[in-house]
């Protein structure tokens, strides 16, 4: 199992101050978070790309390149790679360049994101949004794996005898997840090529993401990279914890109920029943993130989303050292009852050692 953070990059208010940080003061922020997830011993810091306020990270490589300058063991990813409005020749390239600066430690979560406007800032028509989610990434997987790419496709120029640069580290791609939380297709385009499948399900019920994850395993066996049971799976989820679980949701619950992803809604009460958050003390967090396993299977990543909403980065950095403390634990009762033949995480070191066999 990996456990990391993922971040959406949002600039909100804090509501018990009314304070808004700056754009440079909360993309400082962001790195000192993958910093300190490094610090606790955590395995995978991701961050979000969007390109319109409230959110700052529009560059997910420039973000990811400077932390891997500042890190040795943290693997690199992104929470979206919007697969959809960028070109699959740049994301080709800009990934394979991190991947060399950062020896390997990069992958991908791609997905289709959730701002409409995005497509006509980049000259897309969100009408085309599975289309060019399938389009583009059946160009992307072509370019990381074939040295001379002739192509022609229906949303994007065509290439001929074109070379992207630099080449992938040791001819081994980024492992490829697909993001989504609601997209049947998106699924069925991981299972096709023995991708992983991220599902971010935090704001729905379990029952939702059951389905897609399920639909994801029978037809990744389907397509024969193995038993259903084998698939590589991802999970999204959403914790703040304090030592006691009153204190923790005395705290958390202005910040719950002004978030503008989903305050003014639910209660707090409600929204902890009917979705993976979890707001209380380290032992509730571990006793609900081990329930992910009966509901889903056994699976390889599990992401946290602990600075949005608000929080200043001193209470971030305190949720971060919980989480450093009961990921031994989770570790430990995950492993336990795993069937050997379930697959570890991919990483570049298993990937091509894969390749060398």
């Amino acid at each position: 199992m990996q456990f990391g953070v993922f971040t959406v990059g949002d600039v909100t208010p804090d509501p018990t101050t009314g304070r808004t940080p700056t754009e440079a003061e909360r993309i400082k922020a962001m790195v000192a978070i993958a910093l300190k997830a490094e610090e606790v011993g955590l395995d995978v810091f991701a961050t979000g790309e969007h390109h319109n306020p409230p959110f700052v990270p529009s560059s997910p490589t420039t973000m990811l390149g400077y932390v891997a300058a500042r890190t040795e063991r943290l693997i690199l990813s992104t929470a979206t790679t919007l697969i959809t409005t960028n070109d699959p020749v740049k994301i080709a390239e800009d990934y394979a360049m991190l991947q060399h600066l950062a020896d390997g430690r990069v992958d991908l979560i791609m997905g289709r994101g959730n701002t409409g406007p995005v497509y006509p800032w980049f000259g897309k028509d969100i009408r085309d949004g599975i289309d060019l989610a399938i389009e583009n990434y059946a160009l992307l997987h072509k370019l990381w794996r074939e040295d001379v790419v002739d192509w022609e496709g229906k949303h994007r120029t065509p290439l001929q005898s074109f070379t992207s640069t630099p080449r992938p580290l040791d001819d081994v791609p980024p492992f490829v997840w697909h993001g989504s939380i609601r997209s049947p297709q998106i699924a069925e385009q991981a299972a096709y090529y023995g991708d992983g499948f991220f599902a971010n399900h935090i704001f729905w019920p379990k029952e939702h993401f059951q389905r897609l994850i399920t639909f994801y395993r029978e037809r990744y066996e389907h397509y024969a990279h193995g038993a259903a049971h084998q698939a590589i799976v991802g999970l999204g989820g959403q914790v703040f914890m304090r030592r006691n679980s009153q204190d923790a949701v005395r705290e958390f619950r202005p910040y719950f109920d002004n978030a503008p992803v989903y305050g003014h809604g639910p209660s707090l009460e409600e929204f902890t029943e009917q979705t993976p958050l979890t707001v209380g003390s380290p032992q509730e967090v571990i006793d609900k993130t081990l329930t992910f396993r009966e509901h889903f299977g056994d699976y390889q990543r599990q992401l946290f989303l602990m600075d949005h909403a608000g929080l200043p980065l001193k209470t971030v950095l305190e949720q971060l050292d919980l989480l450093g403390e009961i990921v031994p634990t989770l570790r430990r009762e995950f492993a336990v009852g795993r069937p050997a033949d379930v697959p570890e995480a991919p990483t570049h070191a298993s990937m091509l050692k894969a390749a060398v066999r």
